[in-house]
């Protein structure tokens, strides 16, 4: 018995399943310096990239790859991290986020960008089988966006192939 495929394959704006999330920085996600930890922010981006898919696919999304992770400013104790993801690609069965990390100064409102990450995941069945997820609807303004998202896609596979020769 083969699983059903979801019923709705249409193609979806980014929009639609664009998800953001706060978390407060407190003493036990910091370092000694008092900045979060950076493998806390990578949970939180896994997190939020996570529901990202699933809004958009409909189904349980599980995280395939990391292309690309920068920490460029530190979110210090007793600051927001504020997350903001959304879908930059779609192909057969993946998608790929794009989450954006700013921390804002609670006194201030002030904000900076910390991090950014591209995060791909697969949608899969009950069986954990890859499933097909509906299309993304690139809406005018996201052509150059949704072209370098491919193109990290085939740089992302060239590599996936050169770890993992086929037997000639």
């Amino acid at each position: 018995m083969t699983s059903a495929l979801p019923a709705d394959l249409a193609p979806k704006p980014a929009a639609e399943s664009a998800t953001e999330m706060v978390q407060l920085v407190l003493p036990d996600d910091t370092n000694p310096l008092g900045n979060v930890l950076g493998g806390t922010v990578m949970h939180w981006i896994d997190v939020v990239a996570a529901i990202t898919a699933h809004r958009h696919a409909r189904r349980i999304c599980v995280t395939a790859s990391m292309d690309d992770l920068s920490f460029e400013a530190p979110i210090r104790m007793g600051q927001l991290a504020c997350l903001a993801a959304r879908v930059t690609f779609t192909s057969n069965t993946s998608i790929e986020i794009r989450v954006d990390v700013e921390a804002e100064d609670l006194n201030t409102g002030v904000r900076r960008r910390t991090s950014t990450a591209f995060i791909t995941f697969v949608a899969i069945d009950e069986a954990g089988r890859p499933v097909p997820v509906p299309p993304l609807l690139v809406g005018p303004g996201d052509e150059e966006e949704h072209a370098v998202a491919l193109a990290r896609r085939r740089d992302r596979l060239s590599r996936r192939a050169a770890r993992n020769p086929r037997p000639a």
